[in-house]
């Protein structure tokens, strides 16, 4: 599984993006950000407040009860604005 993050989410987790493998149990979007926050102080509160970050799936917006799988692309990003 492939984490990509953008904007303020990359500057506090200190990196672009990282591939893991997650514990099988790990089966939506909810499950695997709570595993991302036990890993350490800093994803903890990268992760802390979830209303400000965005998800994508394989470059498609979900919410946060969908499904991941092995070998998705995962990307956690703020809200976006136009203008």
């Amino acid at each position: 599984m492939n984490l990509l993050y953008f904007a303020w989410i990359r500057v506090k987790m200190g990196v672009s993006g990282e591939h893991i493998d997650p514990p099988k149990n790990i089966k939506d979007i909810k499950g695997l950000i709570d595993w991302i926050k036990q890993r350490n102080q800093i994803s903890n509160e990268a992760f802390s407040d979830i209303s400000n970050i965005r998800i994508a799936v394989n470059q498609e917006y979900v919410d946060i009860d969908h499904p991941v799988q092995a070998g998705d692309e995962i990307a956690f990003f703020p809200p976006v604005t136009g203008g």
